[in-house]
């Protein structure tokens, strides 16, 4: 959830912010008349675009679309930071491994940067061989270098027994654990679903010594929002007020966020208007996240309106703001229009950078428009910047859509980058709807073998993999196995797998131990049955008793 989060740029001067009124005045004009891009587009072989107008009422609207973005490159001047630069050179080009070994007698210090350098790259496990190195040569561990050893095994390598020992050695050396200590254990447990065992540590600060900051209560709050419990959110808010510890802007960003995924915006608003009362004030973050929500709702006409109130509030558009109005731009055009209109925004330097080139990419793989997709990366490419893992996803999702399995293995396969969970889910979903079985276990063994963390997509996917590879047994097994327990998600998944694969009896051996166990049958798994079900054709066939059974036996339970 950290990605949605970003600082907003320097204030921009009052020309900047009318130029951007300007523009959103503009665009409301011209898409209310309904021809924001009437001109054809095509592409030379040279890969750029050519404009053709039909008619000179065609060309002023196409010219009017341009002058929008011309007068909104003067809102946007965005400049890389050095030590951006400075830092990408380091990690890319320097093995930290290395640099410690040509080191003349390291000390504690040296062994913190290059393992905190390993950990950064995604090589945990490495890291933790050089904490070993470090201790059998007979170096001794500062505060700092405990406090990292809290965040490799916390968040890193998930390991809570280890994270807890180091919490317990800092302690007997007599290095008290501070609340950034508390807080990044906190934020793992949080990231591997262990919200109640973070609160517990929450629990056991405001006990000690050590009170929590509002930076603290962040992760379980984004746990709270991602699991769809923003009553909860709100809740932990209240508490923060009642434990000293008043919530800061950042909280209530997330909380906005948590919100919006839900569609709640009349909240969103009452907490907007609300913020002067409760000690905070709306930033460029608060708005970026409510003008996305609402975009993503298809509310266009209130995105807008919160743009003009951000902007009259003198608040700054960041880079943020920009994908949203591209994306805005980009609703109902051809591919061609989109693409004209990105390669505009980089010829008027506006900040156009990865993310930028997501969002059209994203659009395009929407729209079905998957050969395009493979142009904007390689265009990307040639314009010098860098595809990021999120590139590469939409690209593989791109290929998997467009029937080109095999490009999208190529591509995972090549070394231009670091593929992260949401790859493997791609990829892993892919093969199971072409019943490539033997590449589909391959590439979980691979998953596993890189230390990444399966998410319930993960686990839906392996399930769904499993009954349609008739390996029914073994999908049971890992519900059953799984730490959550029978969580709504999983069930549902592996009873549309086992009703599908004519396993009814199976199923409802699971319902069974399940009410057994005292297990809620939800809403999602009565619906997945049904879907499953009418899928089967039962609904209409003699084997509709079988639904019947299945139902008396989730109603018995709810009776």
């Amino acid at each position: 959830m950290a990605a949605w989060i970003a600082s907003p740029l320097a204030a921009v001067s009052p020309t900047a912010v009318s130029s951007l009124n300007f523009l959103i005045t503009g665009l409301r004009l011209l898409r209310r008349c309904g021809c924001l891009w009437r001109h054809q587009t095509t592409f030379s072989d040279a890969g750029q675009v050519s404009l053709s107008d039909a008619a000179e009422g065609d060309v002023k609207s196409s010219t009017s679309g341009e002058e929008l973005l011309v007068r909104l490159s003067r809102c946007f001047r965005v400049e890389k930071s050095p030590m951006k630069k400075a830092v990408g050179w380091f990690c890319g080009g320097v093995d930290p491994l290395r640099l410690l070994r040509e080191a003349k007698n390291p000390d504690v210090y040296c062994y913190t940067n290059a393992m905190d350098a390993l950990m950064r790259d995604g090589r945990c496990r490495e890291a933790e061989n050089v904490f070993n190195e470090m201790i059998t040569s007979g170096i001794a561990p500062d505060s700092i270098f405990c406090s990292f050893l809290v965040k490799l095994y916390a968040l890193g390598l998930k390991d809570f027994a280890s994270a807890y020992h180091i919490f317990r050695v800092m302690v007997e050396r007599g290095f008290k654990p501070d609340v950034i200590d508390y807080t990044t254990l906190i934020a793992g447990l949080c990231h591997a679903g262990k919200v109640d065992d973070a609160f517990s540590v929450l629990i056991l600060m405001l006990k000690g010594s050590c009170m929590p900051n509002a930076r603290t209560f962040n992760p379980i709050l984004q746990a709270y929002c991602a699991e769809g419990k923003v009553d909860s959110a709100k809740e932990l808010l209240l508490l923060m007020r009642s434990w000293g510890c008043p919530p800061d802007i950042v909280n209530y960003n997330v909380l906005i966020h948590g919100l919006c995924q839900n569609g709640e915006f009349e909240e969103v608003e009452s907490i907007l208007s609300e913020s002067s009362e409760n000690g905070w004030e709306p930033d460029t973050v608060s708005y970026n996240t409510y003008i996305s929500g609402l975009s993503k709702m298809g509310r266009t006409d209130e995105a807008l309106k919160q743009l003009e109130i951000m902007l009259e509030k003198g608040l700054p558009p960041s880079e943020v703001t920009l994908n949203i109005l591209l994306g805005l731009f980009c609703r109902d055009l051809k591919a061609t229009e989109i693409i004209f209109l990105l390669r505009k925004s980089f010829e008027l330097r506006l900040g156009v950078d990865a993310a930028t080139f997501n969002t059209v990419i994203k659009m395009l793989c929407d729209i079905g428009e998957y050969p395009s997709v493979l142009k904007l990366l390689s265009e990307m490419f040639k314009k010098g910047i860098r595809p990021d893992t999120q590139t590469f996803n939409i690209v593989i999702l791109s290929l998997c859509k467009g029937g080109k399995l095999s490009k999208a293995k190529w591509i995972f396969r090549s070394k231009g980058f670091t593929p992260d969970i949401w790859t493997y889910n791609i990829l892993s979903h892919e093969l199971c709807l072409v019943r490539e079985f033997d590449e589909f276990h391959q590439l979980l063994a691979q998953m596993v073998s890189t230390e990444l963390s399966p998410n319930a997509i993960t686990y839906n996917i392996i399930v769904d993999g499993l009954c349609l590879g008739g390996k029914f047994s073994m999908a049971i097994g890992l519900v059953r196995s799984l730490e959550c327990g029978f969580k709504s998600d999983h069930v549902a998944h592996l009873a549309f797998g086992l009703i599908n694969g004519g396993r009814v009896e199976d199923l409802m051996r699971l319902l069974e131990e399940m009410m057994n166990q005292g297990v809620l049958v939800d809403a999602r798994i009565f619906e997945s049955i049904i879907k499953a079900f009418c899928k089967k054709g039962c609904c209409n066939s003699l084997e509709v008793h079988k639904i019947c059974l299945v139902l008396d036996k989730l109603l018995g339970r709810k009776g």
